[in-house]
């Protein structure tokens, strides 16, 4: 699939029902309105399940969050009912992992329906693939004298994740003692560009945003590498791309203004968020949210 920059997300997504759960909330905003838009939960590789994040979310004071676990939207409908009565907001999201010459890059889609026909395939497809990745590097470890089972990993992962992603294998290094935390076995033994890291290879980006788009979505390049910003986004753009994710907690000034530049010269939407994975490795929710005037647009955007 290649997006040809006249993907529609007009109408329903392929396979939607017509009364979606998920449609765009109308209530009005304002300044003063907190939110954050990349958060993760144990749908894929959060520690906390989707209800818990949100209630943490509101008690942090975030009004509004976007939960965009990898390759997977199984915690949108549980976030959203726990959402209700809590004065927060859930955006249905999701972080779809691309792969270009060998590099992962991630594509953050908003207001996306779980239910779409693309969608679905989709997450299928990256079960099985997430699978058969996280056996491979389990097999470079163990080839480089790093005794770790398969079957840790899945305990680690738990029940309720739908993909399996590294942390749950850091977790699994750190169980049986090869590692002394998350942080210490991706430095040692699954970073990028480490022998045992494996790219999670399922798709290019530009099909990625089709996906995305096709799902009734409004895709957004996260965390975009500075080196490819400038050579990759043009083609990006014409697939399709709707923004970039430019606030997050530990980018630099120079860092976000360069991102802001860029996506204002090309017509882009400009997100954030903390990219929310555990109190461990992560401030409390709340703590971070984007800038004023960061919302309106995006939500603006997923209404068209």
């Amino acid at each position: 699939m290649r997006g040809d920059g006249n993907a529609s997300r007009g109408g329903e997504a392929e396979g939607a029902s017509s009364a979606s759960p998920f449609a765009v909330p109308c209530r009005s905003r304002d300044e003063a309105m907190k939110a954050d838009l990349h958060i993760h939960s144990t749908a894929s590789d959060g520690a906390w399940a989707p209800d818990r994040v949100v209630r943490a979310a509101a008690a942090g004071g975030l009004d509004v969050i976007a939960l965009a676990d990898h390759d997977t939207t199984a915690g949108v409908a549980p976030a959203i009912e726990a959402a209700r009565g809590t004065g927060a907001e859930v955006i249905p999201a999701v972080e779809l992992s691309t792969t270009r010459d060998g590099r992962e890059l991630h594509l953050l889609g908003y207001f996306v329906d779980p239910a779409a026909a693309p969608m679905r395939a989709h997450e299928e497809k990256a079960s099985v693939a997430r699978l058969e990745r996280m056996e491979v590097m389990v097999a470079r470890l163990r080839e480089g004298g790093v005794d770790v089972a398969m079957d840790a990993v899945l305990r680690a992962a738990g029940s309720d994740a739908a993909v399996l992603a590294r942390p749950h294998l850091a977790q699994a290094l750190v169980l049986s003692g090869h590692a002394d935390s998350i942080a210490d076995a991706f430095d040692r033994f699954i970073g990028d560009r480490l022998p045992a890291f494996q790219p999670t290879a399922l798709l290019d980006p530009a099909d990625g945003i089709e996906i995305v788009l096709a799902s009734g979505g409004v895709p957004v390049w996260a965390h975009p590498p500075g080196d490819l910003l400038d050579p990759l986004l043009p083609e990006l753009v014409r697939a399709g791309l709707r923004g970039l994710e430019a606030y997050r907690p530990l980018s630099g000034a120079d860092q976000v203004r360069r991102i802001e530049r860029i996506a204002r010269s090309a017509g882009l939407l400009v997100t954030g968020g903390s990219d929310w994975h555990s109190p461990d490795r992560n401030p409390p929710l709340g703590d971070f949210h984007v800038p004023s005037g960061t919302l309106d647009p995006l939500m603006e955007e997923g209404r068209r």
